[in-house]
């Protein structure tokens, strides 16, 4: 019996917040696309309240933008604001793992290596594309965890949930995807050696890298 997974009951706002969520971050929803909620509440047949409530949290992800006399539209990808998430991701993620590399235990390292190898089966799949960040997410965090930080955590996952789309696109279409999986081994590699400084600088390496090939793709997207 404690093979069996929980019952999670997930309110109406919840399943629109997820709906429209994945239409943004897989771009079926564009950027600056208006999001009227009357029609939203009409194609997931659920009333207005729910969509509104929705609309106010992905507001909160950096998702949703509201517009005064034009109401809430879809974030436009933008250039500055991959430089400012991914340089945030880069100062606050490598102090993390500096702080928890020390407290590591095997069993961390044994289940980070179990979500790395989820990662790199979906990588495999165009149609787990959707998975691809939230395994990513997973994986950085078992390594965080034993920082003890839970606050800095929370924004470390703030950040995440912000860069999701921009690091679905660079995975996607700049063939980023062999580059992150070298890089997750030789990561893991080295928290298993506890050596902070080479895991620390290829983190930082490993963030800044990615932002460069994604300010280059939202160029090319902004220009077509």
């Amino acid at each position: 019996m404690s093979n069996i997974p929980p019952i999670i009951h997930k309110t109406r706002t919840q399943l629109v917040v997820e709906a429209l969520r994945e239409q943004i971050l897989s771009g079926d929803i564009a950027g600056g696309e208006p999001l009227r909620q009357s029609a939203i509440a009409e194609q997931l047949n659920v009333s207005r309240i729910p969509v509104r409530e929705a609309l106010v949290q992905l507001e909160a992800e950096g998702l949703v933008n509201f517009e005064p006399h034009k109401g809430a539209t879809a974030t436009k990808l933008s250039v500055e604001q991959v430089t400012e998430l991914f340089e945030l991701r880069a100062m606050i993620e490598s102090d993390l793992l500096a702080k928890a590399i020390p407290n590591l235990t095997e069993q961390d390292l044994e289940a980070a290596e179990a979500v790395l190898v989820q990662l790199e089966l979906a990588f495999k799949l165009k149609e787990s594309v959707a998975s691809w960040s939230e395994l990513n997410t997973r994986f950085h965090t078992r390594l965080y965890e034993a920082a003890n930080r839970p606050h800095t955590l929370d924004v470390v996952h703030g950040l995440n949930t912000n860069c999701d789309r921009y690091i679905r696109l660079q995975l996607l279409f700049t063939g980023g995807i062999p580059t992150a999986e070298r890089e997750h081994r030789i990561l893991l590699e080295l928290c298993k050696d506890r050596d902070v400084q080479k895991a620390t600088d290829l983190l930082r390496l490993h963030i800044l890298h990615a932002a460069d090939s994604i300010t280059q793709l939202v160029e090319q997207k902004i220009k077509s």
